[in-house]
């Protein structure tokens, strides 16, 4: 059974900092495109991030600079660091993975045969 479980949100301060964590079961990251979305209140869920299996890595522009998208092979988690937070980042950060042969990340269509979602872990920026 596949599983993802997201960890690592909470309430920062603008300008701080948080890194979230995608651990998974049952599918093995390091094979396929992985990403983070988010969905905010009232807005429809968007991309953020996203990793090749190759390790090449497209992100959104508002988050460009800011956050940094990682994938540890051994512990099969994906990893956003999320840095210089606005509390235009509040949302839902959800993780997701393409499980087709070969699929890779589409900056056009972000959830475009990603079928493997997280429950998600909120994220709060607020002073």
């Amino acid at each position: 059974q596949v599983q993802f479980v997201e960890s690592g949100g909470g309430l920062v301060q603008p300008g701080g900092s948080l890194r979230l964590s995608c651990a998974a079961s049952g599918f093995t990251l390091e094979y396929y495109a992985i990403g983070w979305f988010r969905q905010a209140p009232g807005k429809e869920r968007e991309g953020v991030s996203c990793m090749n299996s190759d390790g090449t890595t497209i992100y959104a522009d508002s988050v460009k600079g800011r956050f940094t998208i990682s994938r540890h092979n051994a512990k099969n988690t994906l990893y956003l660091q999320m840095n210089s937070l606005k509390p235009e980042d509040t949302a839902v950060y959800y993780c997701a993975a393409d499980p087709r042969p070969y699929s890779t990340c589409s900056v056009i269509s972000p959830e475009y045969g990603m079928d493997y979602w997280g429950k998600g872990t909120q994220v709060t920026v607020s002073s």
